[in-house]
């Protein structure tokens, strides 16, 4: 069954399989100890750290391991901002940042401190001079991921961490996506990254604090891992990522290209999904991203049921479709990004992956949409109210009167697919008006009115839930 969502978890890596049963013989005991069992273990996670520093890029002694990506950036962010707490409190993020960096942010705020999000464009990208805005003199620390998790989009970290030194604002880029594919470049003064992304056993993070910059470790703290991760390590994982990482970057640069490789499978699945399946809207960058990922939402597609289909069909994809979860909310790194979020589906394809599993994939996806969109009821394509393209100022400026669509209580792609039957019902230069208490039709909406040609008027109160009025132009 071909696994496509490494960029949640990537299989196990054949190396770090060897390496952990290896380490499990050999590495159990305290690496603290000076017996003979206790020095073979400290030999084992000096080797580990040394490798692990080497891919990163960073000096050994400035690398720490933790028990997970998320434990690297909270004691990345607190560790920075309570060292910094004289200088000002302010916590500057993108708005794509990963949850664990937006709830270090809430717990920050909690505790007295300001935050800062900046925006991003459509494709998801934080533009450097955006961020550079935000450098006032009470920031204390900047955190911009290298790469995005959900779509894939490459973020500028080497023209940020330039404003951020100029500033004299340390930068901590999260790194969880683009470690397996090489170093981070630039003068950023914090990474952090998880092992169970490029293929090494969970449990094990990366937290790196270059040499100059002001840290502070939170908590309880222990002889451990120069006090920034307190207890007893988990050895073996930890060897195990680190031989992992390694045979990465030496496969990377001995032999075949495999991000060139995976990057023509991605072009492939960009180019073939629109064509192959109407009403798709492929997101991220199209050229600045990750060469493994790729993200699109389709319209009048419940996002849960979508995954359910591909995975009958043998598929394993993720998706930040407000359908597919427990709260009902969009993700925000696509509401961020003002981006369709029905019908979302997220590749992430690992090392290895077949072009054959990649061409079955896009047989595949084509009937499962169709199929889904037959249960919810879809529209035909065409308006049942046809006429010719009117020019925007030929519209007029009050609102004639239109139809009232109330999709109250029905989730996502409900409101979507309503306002899509009922957008034929009124001639151009009138108006829908769907009631809706979902959140994602506050971002649906307006995105099927931009794939649709229609104009988005904007929202207005109702009693319950929002109304959100759309005027036909075609």
């Amino acid at each position: 069954m071909p696994y496509f969502d490494a960029a949640s978890t990537a299989p196990l890596h054949p190396v770090a399989r060897e390496a952990l049963l290896a380490a499990l013989d050999e590495g159990w005991a305290d690496p603290a100890r000076l017996y003979r069992e206790g020095r073979r273990a400290r030999l084992l996670l000096d080797a580990a750290r040394e490798a692990a520093a080497d891919a990163v890029g960073c000096r050994p002694d400035e690398l720490t391991f933790t028990p997970s990506g998320t434990h690297a950036v909270h004691s990345g962010i607190f560790g920075v901002l309570a060292a910094r707490r004289r200088v000002g409190r302010r916590l500057v993020h993108s708005a794509v940042e990963h949850s664990a960096v937006l709830h270090a942010a809430e717990v920050h705020a909690a505790a007295g401190g300001t935050v800062t999000e900046v925006p991003v464009d459509r494709t998801g990208r934080v533009a450097p001079a955006a961020l550079a805005g935000a450098l006032g003199g009470d920031a204390a620390l900047v955190c911009l991921q290298s790469a995005n998790h959900e779509v894939g989009t490459a973020q500028p970290v080497e023209e940020v961490a330039a404003h951020c030194q100029e500033a004299g604002v340390p930068l901590l880029v999260d790194a969880a996506q683009s470690v397996p594919w090489g170093p981070v470049p630039g003068a950023w003064s914090v990474l952090t990254a998880s092992a169970h992304k490029w293929g090494g056993p969970p449990g094990v993070g990366l937290l790196v604090v270059r040499k100059g910059t002001r840290f502070a470790p939170q908590g309880p703290l222990d002889e451990r891992e120069s006090g920034r991760s307190p207890g007893f390590g988990n050895l073996p994982a930890v060897v195990a990522a680190a031989a992992s990482l390694r045979a990465l970057r030496a496969a990377a640069e001995s032999g075949p290209d495999e991000a060139a490789r995976l990057r023509g499978l991605v072009d492939r699945i960009r180019a073939r999904v629109p064509e192959l399946v109407p009403d798709v809207e492929v997101v991220g960058d199209p050229a600045r991203r990750l060469p493994h990922l790729v993200t699109f939402s389709c319209l009048y597609v419940d996002g849960e049921a979508l995954l359910h289909e591909l995975d009958r069909a043998g598929f394993s994809v993720s998706s930040g479709s407000s359908c597919t979860s427990s709260t009902l909310t969009p993700s925000h790194v696509l509401r961020a990004m003002g981006v369709l979020s029905e019908g979302n589906v997220r590749i992430s394809l690992p090392y290895g992956t077949e072009a054959a599993d990649v061409e079955r994939f896009l047989t595949v996806l084509p009937e499962a949409v169709r199929s889904v969109r037959e249960r919810f009821g879809v529209p035909a394509e065409e308006p049942a109210h046809p006429a010719a393209e009117v020019p925007a100022e030929a519209v007029p400026e009050a609102t004639p009167p239109g139809v009232v669509v109330d999709a109250l209580g029905r989730r996502c792609p409900v409101p979507v697919i309503e306002l899509a039957k009922a957008i034929g019902r009124v001639p151009v230069g009138g108006t829908v008006t769907v009631l809706s208490d979902d959140a994602a039709a506050r971002q649906d909406i307006p995105a099927w009115c931009a794939m649709r040609e229609q104009e988005y008027v904007g929202e207005e109160p109702a009693e319950r839930g929002a109304a959100y009025v759309v005027r036909r132009r075609v």
